[in-house]
C-alpha cells in the first residue's frame, strides 16, 4: 500500500515559533509549503515544555530536508560582528 505523498511529516522540532517561523519562511522562499503545529503550548509557561513542530509533506520531505540544512548553513556563516543592528533605545 502505497502511503499519501499529502500526508504530513515532521521536519524539525523547536522550542517556540519565534525559532520555527525563519524556517517556514525559508521553506516557502524555496515553493515548500510547510506550517507549524504547537505553538499555542509551547508558549505556556508550565512545567512540561512544549515544542513547535515545522510540518511538510511527505512528498516535500527529502526536499525540505536539504533546504534547511542549506538555510543553516547559511545562518551560521553570518558574521554577526560586521551587522549593523541599529543602537539600543
Amino acid at each position: 500500500m502505497n502511503s499519501d505523498p499529502n500526508n504530513p511529516e515532521v521536519l524539525a522540532s523547536l522550542r517556540n515559533e519565534l525559532e520555527a517561523s525563519p524556517i517556514v519562511a525559508a521553506l516557502a522562499a524555496c515553493g515548500i509549503m510547510a506550517t507549524t503545529t504547537g505553538g499555542f503550548t509551547a508558549d505556556f509557561r508550565a512545567e512540561a515544555p512544549g515544542e513547535v513542530r515545522v510540518m511538510v509533506k511527505s512528498q516535500d520531505l527529502a526536499r525540505a530536508k536539504t533546504a534547511l540544512e542549506e538555510f543553516s548553513q547559511q545562518q551560521s556563516e553570518i558574521d554577526w560582528s560586521q551587522v549593523d543592528v541599529g543602537q539600543p533605545d
